[in-house]
């Protein structure tokens, strides 16, 4: 979940990377704020976030600082990687999410950000780090805004840094669909023109999963979810 630049913590309307690019996720904050619990019960299984995280833990140094963007309950993301030991700094747009995150994970950092206004320089600027893991966030942008999003995290991170992202696989550009009760808006690639757009934004698809995934909530369909682990070029 997501915010936008020059939005100051705790702020929740608009936003953009560039100038012209500007939106409103002031309805994606609501509603993931209204879903609250209910998501970890809807999306009890998370085998691949699990493996992903595995995968990053073997390529990260000791102590790393590592940014979870869309951070959600914390869970299991944040608690992984805070339980191995690494400084955790988890970001989220929705106030409802990060309030069971500081619960779920108090080991780790959390902050009300949207993703398009976070900065390693300046005010506010988080520094760099060792890896961001990215689960299904992008999958609330508008296709136009992913590769500007996908940018900037490659600029979060330190030369060599790794991100570990997953999306779903879906044709699907800025789709209305039904989720736990709320309209939710998503996007989301077939795999090949999902490697185009990371590589093209600048790093190295160093690994590949995929998994079927059915929800154990009856109104979110079935999906196919694509997991990459990328390196900094």
């Amino acid at each position: 979940m997501n915010e936008g630049p020059g939005q100051r913590e705790n702020g929740t309307a608009a936003g953009g990377y560039a100038p012209g690019l500007v939106v409103d996720r002031t309805g994606q904050a609501e509603a993931f704020d209204a879903i609250g619990k209910r998501y970890d019960e809807a999306f009890p299984h998370k085998e691949g976030q699990i493996a992903a995280v595995h995968r990053l833990l073997a390529e990260l140094p000791a102590q790393a600082r590592v940014l979870d963007v869309g951070c959600g309950t914390g869970l299991p993301t944040s608690g992984q990687l805070a339980d191995a030991g690494h400084r955790v700094t988890g970001v989220d747009l929705s106030a409802g999410m990060l309030e069971l995150a500081r619960a779920n994970v108090p080991g780790a950092e959390f902050l009300h950000r949207d993703l398009a206004s976070l900065r390693a320089d300046g005010p506010g600027g988080l520094g760099r780090f060792d890896g961001v893991t990215c689960f299904f966030t992008l999958l609330m942008l508008p296709r136009e805004e992913i590769p500007h999003a996908l940018r900037l995290l490659r600029s979060l991170l330190v030369p060599g840094g790794r991100l570990a992202l997953s999306m779903v696989e879906a044709d699907l550009d800025d789709a209305g669909i039904p989720f736990l009760g709320h309209t939710l808006r998503v996007s989301g690639y077939l795999r090949e023109e999902l490697r185009r757009v990371v590589t093209e934004a600048g790093f190295e698809i160093t690994g590949e999963d995929d998994y079927a995934y059915a929800p154990a909530s009856t109104d979110a369909p079935p999906e196919y979810q694509l997991f990459l682990n990328c390196r900094r070029d």
